[in-house]
């Protein structure tokens, strides 16, 4: 019996931020960029634009199906979608992943997985915001803007400012101080740090102090391999390492030896390319 293997549309990936082979200061562009590695799928970063992206805000990609020279039929126009969970879930629905992670998980676990990602993704990335754009506005807005000459900066600069500082009024983080969001964040990473250290040990894998850099990765459920959270887990845990912007949430991170493990195992395992953060 012959086997076909169905070809692989192409992936381009808008990623906000210039350049390759570097982690972004998006924690949901690493997310999907994870997911995309776990399903060895290939793909192709680049810029993009907040103007040109759907729903305005990135990750966003554009889906090309393959040539086919036979039929000599108009190829049809790239599928340009946004928002790193629906990204996902087109790809798994298009059978272009074929793999979905939580496939095996009972609902207890699926529960937990869910959990996880709602904790970082809908709290933490806001504790998150407000540190960068509030907190370290400058350095964030050098970074983010760095294609537009200077006076433009300033303007639009301005711009966004006001719009998170609505936006973190409106959804309830800008309502507390500085003082109680720093709270918030150790709060986050310790119950992260608490499954993780949970998963390592019951995974039985060697620890920091025994040279656990580029061993096999665990996952942050304790299963066997990687749940949709762990794309979640280590998108924030990257891209809060190389955010010039986000100087307190590292120094938490780096508070963290499991974490750090975890996450320098699953760089070394699938983005062996990439600059690590250290």
């Amino acid at each position: 019996m012959s086997s076909t293997t169905k070809p692989q549309p192409t992936i381009t990936l808008y990623r906000g931020f210039p350049g390759s082979s570097t982690y972004t200061w998006s924690p949901f562009v690493t997310k999907l960029e994870t997911r995309l590695r776990l399903a060895n799928l290939s793909y192709k970063c680049q810029a993009g634009s907040i103007p040109n992206a759907p729903r305005g805000k990135v990750p966003y990609v554009a889906i090309s199906q393959p040539d086919d020279s036979i039929k000599g039929e108009k190829q049809e126009e790239p599928v340009v979608i946004a928002d790193s969970t629906l990204i996902v879930e087109k790809l798994v629905k298009d059978e272009v992943i074929e793999e979905e992670l939580n496939e095996g998980l009972d609902p207890v676990e699926e529960a937990r997985d869910l959990a996880v990602r709602a904790l970082l993704e809908d709290k933490l990335n806001f504790y998150q915001i407000h540190e960068k754009w509030i907190k370290n506005y400058y350095t964030m807005r050098s970074k983010v803007l760095d294609s537009i000459p200077w006076p433009i900066q300033i303007i639009v600069g301005l711009i966004i400012h006001r719009g998170v500082v609505k936006t973190l009024h409106g959804q309830g983080t800008g309502r507390f101080t500085d003082a109680e969001i720093s709270v918030f964040k150790r709060e986050v990473w310790e119950s992260v740090n608490a499954l993780l250290v949970a998963a390592k040990r019951g995974g039985g894998t060697t620890s920091v102090e025994e040279g656990g850099e580029g061993e096999e990765p665990f996952w942050v459920l304790g299963g066997k391999g990687p749940s949709e959270a762990d794309t979640t887990v280590f998108g924030f845990v990257a891209s809060t390492l190389v955010c010039a912007s986000a100087p307190e949430s590292q120094q938490i991170i780096r508070s963290f030896p499991v974490v750090l493990d975890y996450a320098r195992r699953i760089h070394a395992r699938y983005f062996p390319d990439y600059e690590c953060w250290e």
